[in-house]
């Protein structure tokens, strides 16, 4: 296990810091001395956040998505803090429901933003934390450990970050920047209450064996994961038994295959009413960015 280091005078940008994990680990970076850069979709939320924060701190609306908008805030942290030590992709959205039914735009969306904006953030800032022989953190969660049915775009996107995060740690690594691969189950956030608003998908969740049917609260999540960034691992686990899932991922997908026929079986008369779009504030804040993208174009 790597020695943590003192985060006093180290610079973080955080994506989707606006609301929920992003939010949290922002407070908690800047309580432990860490100048914050805070990015996401929401500037007047990102703005609050800012203001609250117990060091000096900055926020840029952008699209993760968008490589343009992001190598321009990669810049433009840099100049406004003189250097960049750690980054955490944690801007994501999410969708439920069977893909078969599933709306294309939604499902392609969840992919774009949790997959694509997680590389492009990557891409933006490698050159500034190879400069600092820094730190990416690439949130990714239970779902890539994990295929679960009704939830095709997020258990793929998270998977495909996983695995990002995995080759990018061993094409970087030579330069002194270190890779990491943030896991969290169900944790109480404004994305996890969204999707229980869902009756189906809610208690298709309260089947799953314990521990994984539960909402884990969100202030020990965070603080496992600024422990993970102080000693920037390769691996960091938001809930202590998600480490003992690594042994066993092998075995998941027959094992799911095999419960998930019988439950989407049971479930199947209700499968329609399952919400089709984006689930929660985070969702519908990336929903409005596009419709206001697609008026001013």
């Amino acid at each position: 296990m790597s020695a943590s280091r003192s985060l006093e005078g180290q610079v973080a940008v955080v994506t989707g810091a606006a609301r929920g994990v992003g939010e949290l680990l922002a407070r908690k970076l800047s309580a432990r001395g860490a100048k914050v850069a805070l990015v996401g979709l929401e500037p007047e939320a990102l703005k609050e956040v800012s203001e609250r924060l117990h060091t000096d701190s900055d926020h840029w609306h952008a699209d993760v998505t968008d490589h343009e908008a992001m190598a321009r805030v990669a810049e433009e942290v840099k100049q406004r803090f003189g250097k960049v030590d750690i980054v955490v992709a944690n801007a994501g959205v999410a969708a439920g429901g069977p893909f078969a039914d599933s709306d294309p735009e939604a499902w392609r969306r969840v992919i774009e933003v949790n997959l694509i904006g997680g590389a492009v953030t990557a891409r933006a800032f490698l050159p500034v934390l190879a400069e600092s022989r820094g730190y990416f953190l690439q949130i990714a969660s239970l779902a890539a450990i994990t295929p679960a049915p009704m939830m095709s775009a997020y258990c793929a996107s998270k998977s495909g970050v996983e695995a990002f995060a995995h080759c990018l740690r061993a094409e970087v690594g030579h330069k002194g920047v270190k890779v990491g691969v943030g896991y969290l189950s169900w944790t109480d956030t404004d994305m996890v209450r969204g999707a229980d608003q869902d009756e189906v998908m809610r208690e298709l969740r309260q089947r799953l064996p314990w521990p994984s049917n539960r909402t884990y609260p969100l202030g020990p999540a965070v603080d496992r994961i600024v422990a993970g960034i102080e000693r920037r691992s390769p691996h960091v686990y938001a809930q202590w038994w998600l480490r003992g899932m690594q042994g066993v991922r092998g075995y998941l997908p027959g094992i799911i295959a095999t419960v998930g026929q019988r439950e989407m079986k049971r479930f199947e008369p209700r499968l329609t009413s399952v919400s089709r779009g984006l689930v929660g504030a985070g969702g519908a804040a990336d929903e409005k960015e596009r419709t206001l993208g697609t008026e001013r174009h």
